[in-house]
């Protein structure tokens, strides 16, 4: 240096720094370092930043007044540093020759500010508003001059002259200019020209924030604002910044992966060249001519294995590059965390010599609040990356998968049902999201070990290693822990995932309890599982104590173990409060990447399973676009199939053998043929669903499909038939028309802008059908494939649509039809008819051929009754010419438009395969007059009833989504629910545990302190003994705590509050599910649930447990320190606004958040279901477009979210680094009467204080958010009840009812309050044995009555005995255990057949075993290997329909009480299987009352009376034979079934 600044001026002097008490630099430093430091910054930065820039472009912005100016001071600060320079030359002319660096410095500096005038230009032309780069280099340059500015004034005024005017003046200009250009950099330009900003409504100011804006969030405080003053709303948030969004992050991930799956084909092909050599051309028929492909498979699969294209590699690419910005963030923050330890050292050392001057220990105490603030500002920085990549990759996961699912062929749906792909979209692109955060950990926290041990062994040397032993036996402590916790907790979720499949069922199947009275023998189940639940949930607690107890006491043995044995080593090892308290801050920065790295190491783990998981589902195989032949133009068939040979998966056999099909341009073929011999799988290969073996298949034009299992989407009517066509008024109607869908709009609540729920729920099952059928009409295609659509409509809506529709006179007429069906009646109007028998065409031709040829299909026709058929044929004439004569009518009017009955519609007759549907409708005028009758009464009788459970709803929803601040009430009943003594003893332990830990650090400081009084030696052991004991007891009073806590009384209290919960939903009358949709009851039943157990006490015991150290570090400084308390007041009053802020904002962010997530995994799974239909009608891209909308919508509440808590963050360890600061600077002051001791105390305490403030909030804003819980289910335990289940002191004989007598006394009924009477005044008795058939309209009240004699509805008038016994005296259970019914949906629950038949095993096996076989059942049960204990899938679904009715029937069989009610199946039931139930009725009920609710007449026809019902009241009461002598209603009814003439 001395070269560079000449003799005369020294580089550095200590008296004139150090040792005095008004310090000064010399000044060749700070022509030197001072002025090159900023340039050296700004060179070096310049590469990088210029390719930054280069790469993203966002528009120029308009030379601005403000630009101009910036440019200007430039300009003007490099002619002040030339002047500099030319007046060195011009004194080097005068002959004063000054130094070199007097050259060297102008012209470094001139050059720099060259460079800077430079990027602002530069900037502006590439649309950066804010410079980031620019504002830390003014800011370095203004900080640097500083100190010249003091020196030149100190000299001026010791000199009393200014020497160097020039210089003088132009370093001030210099300055000035500097500080200008600071505070316009602070500034932000104008959104570049053609920027999105301009457009967007409600744009993301992070896009348009400075850079003192972006680095601290303050843009976020806007929307902090807005949330504090009102509960934020959807349409409060802002757009989802561009790149973040679906449209950029999925094309981005699928392109890697792309590139993957190629890398991998590749690789594929050049192995398998060697093994696989084509063989020659084979001489069969096989299309291709290939040898059997199964052989080439088999060679392949040994090489697959090899080469899986690698999905992670593909997320690298797309997502590290960003990802590593954030990493680089983290590194510079490790390096600055162990700066503050170095500086308390210094402090420390500094309060010892009394001789120091005062501005050493101010400096000291303001360069660890800025190390504190930088390193807050840096550690958000890196969050902020870090989460915006875990949100991208999830963003971009789901995309890939949704994309994928709609793709994949039906071998790979098999393998992975809808739950498990949804589950891959929310847990598993969860856990991504959940380790990104985390990622950097694995690196970062080996690094911060290495450092923090670095400085330890500096500090106390060797004896460290005593330290680092004790926590090195704590991480595989930890680790096994952590280990068992997931094990129980996988456990527990099975327990869960159990318990909540059964409350399912419960709530699905919950009218059938109700019936059979077997609400207790499920409760019992559920609780039996919650039991078991709640047990690994009391281990889990325990290992959880033993944990948290680790990790509370870690630090302290550590320290203990340390200082003990640093102690004991050597007589010279003094131990004195520098040591002892940088040594506990280094141990403390330890401390979190010990804890931390199980936990990335688990999550890393758990996230290597997902890949797994979604590497595997993205390379299933896709369906083969090609394999249906669209564009032939060649024939005039527009459907061909030539020895078509068909597969659902290449593993399986072929389903359909050589089919050939061709069906001319506008011709209508019927598929016949027995339950599931191939005619869906037929009508799937058409759509290129199927693996195509053999074959070809070509289809002219667009095609339109209606599934068997009408596929309905979660929105309104109308949509569901637009379909994503526009909307044309006129042809909208017609299709309405046509499928007789008019009617029915004007009962729904909306017309056809109701919303309709998942999976159609509130429409019945006809109306499904019949929503599909019009969505194929209005798409207006080539080619209709029509799987079986009639089976579950009413007869005569069916007939209705096949004539206005399919048929020959129908609307599509002129178009290719291909109709699966079951209705016979139909068949003499198509042309072609194709009979399939177990997957072969065995023969296609007329109605009239196949007749005469008499095979396969004459024998399926005379099975169904052929006379009918002819009858039929006549009818049809006659109707179509009355048809002509009364166009207005809708024969439709009284079909199943709205089931006026309270099913639940969700199992409503999955299959409606009605082959029974023989007789058409005859018309008749007179029948047409009734019907019409029927039909204004119905619409009457409707409509307000169907709008009342819309409004409840509506009701209903409202009330459930909180908002505001949670009410104390709640948190009241949550300690009520705790024991409120428990919980004030809690309290009080945990303060009891803070307390010691206080004890303990105060000890030490009071330990350290023997240092300067020279009594080490005497009193190690009482030291070290009580410094042991007291950390010991805060171990065990947190241990207590924990038990106490978690394992008991906060578990009591789950399982307390979740018994009250099922009590009340299982006593809650019928209405109460009907208004409550099943949805909502099992959320409170899972995730409400879950938030009790586990949730709530996590969150309680952590805000305990920092609320008590924050409480803890207050009370020690100010004690210390009396003038802290005026500062904490103001900084506590800050953290409590900005708390009151964050917690509004957040927790209202949180909500949007989960409530918009949801959309996004039903609309998921509707997708799948329906996927057969979105790509048969091309919408493919409409779906996924759709998706990831939805996608978008959530991540805009989610990333509001992330950045609240880094807001957040900011702002609370804003207040920590106050603290710091302020008790440092009082440490200095008052440092005359403080022992260094107790200032390391208080300084290191404050240093950890930002922390706990920081988890404080968090905690509260979560425990709000989840003590809502808490509320929600205590809402379920009070819900009104039905009447009690058994009375005492009214309990009925035990064989009651002996007579089987019943009657009705002016009997009335309504189904809710305030809606009309469905039943009015009915008066009827019935003696016992008598068999009576109630036949009526839909909608006449004939279900209302078996509701009424089991009590589902409670009389409005009247009233009912049975045997002389008013049964509105009897307890439920009594009552509904002593009648037998079986209902017309076949409701069964998981578990094995003998529990479905008998619950509470009150019967023998011989019982049940002759029950079964009275039932037709014995034989298919023998024949399984697991007889009665024959497992049954949820719903029953591995039974068919008829098997499962068998069953009830079996059930009935078994109570045999002497009262039998008949709610007769009509849908699901072929005619054997009915023929079946009617004869068992017939013998082994034959001394029981019987009531039958008749929809086949022909079964009711040899009852003893027939009881006609219409509007509710009694329309004709008599013997059958009566009746249809009467030519009343019921003969009106028998001549439309076709039964008399």
């Amino acid at each position: 240096m001395e070269r560079l600044c000449g003799p005369d001026l020294p580089f550095w002097e200590a008296n004139q720094t150090l040792h005095t008490d008004r310090p000064d630099l010399p000044e060749c430093f700070q022509l030197s370092v001072l002025s090159w430091l900023p340039c050296v910054y700004l060179w070096a930065v310049f590469p990088i930043y210029l390719f930054c820039l280069k790469r993203n472009h966002r528009g120029y912005i308009m030379m601005s007044i403000m630009n101009r100016f910036k440019t200007v001071f430039g300009l003007l600060l490099w002619i002040l540093c030339w002047t500099d320079l030319f007046y060195t030359f011009h004194e080097l002319r005068q002959g004063h020759t000054q130094p070199p660096i007097y050259f060297i410095t102008p012209l470094v500096v001139g050059m720099t500010m060259l460079l800077a005038t430079f990027l602002i230009q530069f900037e502006r032309l590439r649309g950066v508003q804010s410079s980031g780069v620019l504002f830390i280099f003014w800011f370095l340059s203004v900080l640097c001059a500083v100190v010249p500015f003091r020196s030149k004034i100190l000299q001026a005024s010791s000199q009393n002259e200014v020497t160097d005017k020039l210089r003088f003046t132009t370093f001030y200009l210099y300055f000035g200019l500097a500080v200008c250009e600071l505070i316009l950099c602070c500034f932000n330009e104008k959104p570049p020209l053609f920027s999105n900003v301009v457009t967007d409504p409600n744009p993301c100011p992070e896009t348009t924030a400075g850079f003192l804006s972006t680095i601290t969030f303050w843009w976020f405080t806007s929307l902090a604002i807005k949330g504090y003053k009102t509960p934020l709303e959807y349409k409060d948030l802002w757009s989802l910044n561009q790149r973040d969004s679906s449209k950029v992050m999925v094309p981005k991930l699928l392109q890697e992966w792309e590139k993957e799956l190629a890398k991998a084909k590749s690789k594929e092909n050049l192995s398998s060249q060697a093994v696989y050599s084509k063989p020659p051309p084979s001489t069969t028929n096989h299309v291709g001519g290939e040898s059997s492909p199964e052989e080439v498979e088999v060679l392949l699969s040994n090489q697959k294995a090899t080469h899986q294209p690698s999905f992670l590699r593909a997320l690298i690419k797309a997502f590290g590059p960003y990802f590593l910005i954030g990493s680089a963030y983290k590194l510079m923050q490790d390096v600055i965390t162990f700066v503050n330890p170095q500086l308390l050292r210094m402090l420390i050392s500094f309060t010892k010599q009394k001789d120091a001057p005062d501005w050493w220990g101010y400096s000291l105490a303001f360069l660890m609040f800025f190390t504190a603030i930088l390193q807050t500002l840096i550690l958000h920085r890196h969050f902020q990356y870090c989460f915006v990549t875990g949100m991208n990759i999830r963003t971009a996961v789901i995309g890939a998968i949704y994309r994928k699912a709609l793709v994949i062929t039906n071998a790979a749906k098999r393998s992975s049902t809808v739950g498990e792909i949804v589950n891959l979209m929310s847990v598993d692109a969860q856990r991504f999201m959940d380790l990104t955060t985390f990622l950097n950990l694995l690196w970062s926290a080996p690094i911060q070990i290495m450092l923090a041990l670095y400085f330890l062994w500096q500090n106390l040397g060797p004896s460290v290693l005593a330290g680092v032993a004790v926590m090195i036996m704590l991480i595989p402590f930890n680790a096994v822990i952590a280990m068992k916790t997931r094990a129980y907790q996988v456990e527990q979720m099975q327990y869960k995932d159990s318990r909540i499949k059964l409350m399912n069922e419960i709530l699905n199947g919950i009218k059938v309890l109700k019936l059979y009275a077997w609400e207790n023998s499920f409760k019992d189940k559920v609780l039996a599982i919650r039991q078991k639940e709640l047990n690994v949930l009391r281990k889990t607690a325990y290992l959880g104590a033993v944990s948290t107890m680790a990790w509370t006491s870690a630090p302290f043995l550590v320290a203990l173990t340390t200082f003990a044995v640093y102690v004991s080593v050597d007589e010279n090892n003094i131990l004195d409060a520098e040591k002892a308290f940088v040594s506990l801050s280094l141990f403390n920065i330890l401390r979190f990447p010990l804890n931390m790295l199980p936990q990335v190491i688990s999550g890393l783990v758990q996230a290597s399973v997902s890949l797994k998981r979604i590497q595997r589902f993205l390379s299933h195989d896709e369906l083969d676009p090609n394999s249906v032949d669209r564009n032939n133009t060649a024939t005039d068939f527009s459907v061909t199939v030539v020895n078509g040979k068909f597969t659902w998966s290449k593993e399986d056999p072929p389903v359909l053998h050589n089919i050939n099909v061709m069906v001319p341009q506008g011709s209508l073929l019927a598929v016949v043929g027995h339950v599931g011999c191939g005619k869906s799988s037929l009508i799937s290969a058409l759509l290129g669903e199927m693996e195509k073996l053999e074959g070809e298949i070509s289809i002219r034009g667009s095609v339109a499909y209606v599934p068997q299992q009408a596929w309905i989407q979660n929105a309104t009517l109308r949509d569901n038939i637009l379909f994503g066509r526009s909307y044309d008024e006129q042809k909208y109607s017609c299709v309405l028309e046509a499928c007789a869908l008019t009617p029915d709009l004007e009962v729904l609540p909306g017309g056809d802008m109701t919303e309709i729920g998942e999976k159609g729920i509130n429409l019945s099952g006809g109306q499904r059908q019949r929503v599909s059928l019009a969505r194929a009409l209005y798409s207006d295609t080539d080619v209709y494939l029509l799987d079986d659509p009639l089976s579950a409509v009413d007869a005569h809506v069916a007939k209705h649509i096949f004539d206005n529709l399919i048929g020959p006179e129908g609307v599509l007429k002129g178009k290719t039809r291909i109709l699966v069906t079951h209705g016979i009646s139909f068949l003499p109007q198509v042309d072609n008819i194709m009979v399939i028998v177990d997957g072969r065409m065995s023969e296609m031709g007329s109605y009239q051929e196949l007749l005469s040829q008499n095979g396969a299909f004459a024998e399926f026709l005379r099975n169904y009754a052929l006379e009918d058929i002819v009858e039929e044929e006549d009818a049809t004439e006659e109707s179509i010419d009355e048809e002509e004569m009364f166009p207005e009518d809708t024969l439709s009017n009284h079909t199943d438009m709205v089931d006026n009955e309270p099913v639940i519609n969700e199992a409503k007759r999955n299959f409606r395969r009605q082959i029974s549907i023989i007789s058409g409708d005859v018309e008749n005028p007179k029948g047409r007059s009734v019907r019409r009758h029927g039909c204004s009464q119905r619409k009457h009788s409707d409509q307000p009833e169907k709008k009342k459970p819309q409004e409840m709803q509506k009701l209903i929803q409202a009330e459930t989504a909180e908002t505001g601040r949670v009410k104390s009430k709640v948190y009241l009943e949550y300690a009520k629910a705790v024991g409120v003594l428990l919980s004030v003893f809690i309290c009080f332990l945990y303060g009891c545990q803070s307390a010691a830990a206080i004890g303990g650090n105060i000890w030490l400081s009071q330990w350290t302190n023997d240092a300067s009084t020279n009594q080490t030696k005497e009193n190690v052991h009482m030291r070290v003994g009580v410094y042991a004991a007291l950390g010991i007891t805060q171990g065990a009073l947190l241990l207590a705590n924990c038990l106490l806590c978690r394992a008991y009384s906060m578990l009591e209290a789950a399982k307390l509050t979740h018994q009250n919960m099922l009590q009340g939903v299982l006593r809650a009358p019928q209405a109460f599910f009907e208004s409550t949709p099943t949805g909502r009851l099992l959320n409170r039943f899972s995730k409400d649930v879950d938030a009790i157990d586990s949730h709530i006490p996590d969150n309680i015991d952590i805000w305990m447990r920092t609320f008590w150290y924050t409480l803890n570090v207050l009370l020690i400084c100010s004690a210390l320190t009396p003038m802290f308390l005026i500062v904490v007041a103001p900084l506590l009053l800050f953290y409590w606004w900005v708390q009151r802020f964050y917690v509004a904002t957040s927790r209202q962010l949180k909500r949007l958040e989960s409530v918009s997530r949801s959309p996004i995994y039903s609309h998921f799974s509707e997708t799948v279901t329906g996927s057969s239909v979105i790509r048969a009608y091309g919408r493919h891209s409409a779906f996924v477009v759709m998706s990831d909308i939805k996608v978008d919508e959530n991540q805009k509440s989610y990333y509001p979210g992330i950045v609240s808590n880094r807001w957040l963050g900011v702002r609370i360890e804003f207040i920590g680094n106050c603290m710091v600061l302020f008790a440092a600077l009082f440490a200095v002051t008052g440092k005359e009467n403080l022992n260094p001791g107790l200032v390391g105390l208080s300084v290191s305490y404050a240093l950890q204080v930002t922390m706990s403030l920081n988890w404080m909030v968090r905690m509260t804003s979560e425990l709000e958010s989840n003590i809502v819980a808490v509320e929600r289910v205590k809402e379920y335990s009070e819900t009104k009840t039905e009447a009690p289940w058994e009375v005492e002191d009214k309990k009925p004989s035990p064989e009651w009812p002996a007579e089987g007598n019943v009657e009705f006394h002016d009997y009335s009924v309504r189904y809710r309050e305030g809606l009309d009477l469905v039943l009015k005044n009915l008066s009827l008795s019935v003696k016992g044995g008598e068999k009576i058939g109630i036949v009526g309209r839909t909608g006449a009240g004939k279900s209302s009555m078996t509701l009424c004699l089991f009590r589902l509805l409670e009389a409005a008038a009247g009233e009912i005995t049975i045997d002389g016994v008013k049964i509105s005296e009897l307890g439920l259970h009594d009552l509904r255990s002593r009648l037998t019914i079986i209902p017309q949906e076949p409701v069964l629950f998981s578990g094995t057949l003998k529990m479905n038949l008998d619950p509470f095993e009150k019967y023998s096996d011989e019982e049940l075993w002759s029950a079964l076989q009275q039932s037709h059942l014995h034989k298919f049960v023998s024949n399984q290997p697991a007889k009665l204990e024959l497992e049954c899938s949820e719903g029953g679904e591995n039974l068919s329909v008829g098997q499962r009715q068998l069953v009830c029937l079996a059930r009935a069989l078994l109570r045999k009480t002497r009262i039998l009610i008949l709610d007769e199946a009509t849908a699901a039931v072929d005619l054997e299987t009915d023929d079946l139930i009617q004869s068992t009725i017939r013998t082994q009920f034959e001394d029981c009352t019987v009531f039958t609710i008749a929809h086949r007449l022909n079964t009711i026809l040899d009852y003893t009376r027939v009881l006609v019902l219409d509007k509710g009241q009694i329309a004709e009461f008599d013997t059958p034979a009566n009746l249809l002598s009467q030519k009343g209603i019921f003969y009106g009814m028998a001549k439309d079934a076709g039964l008399t003439q």
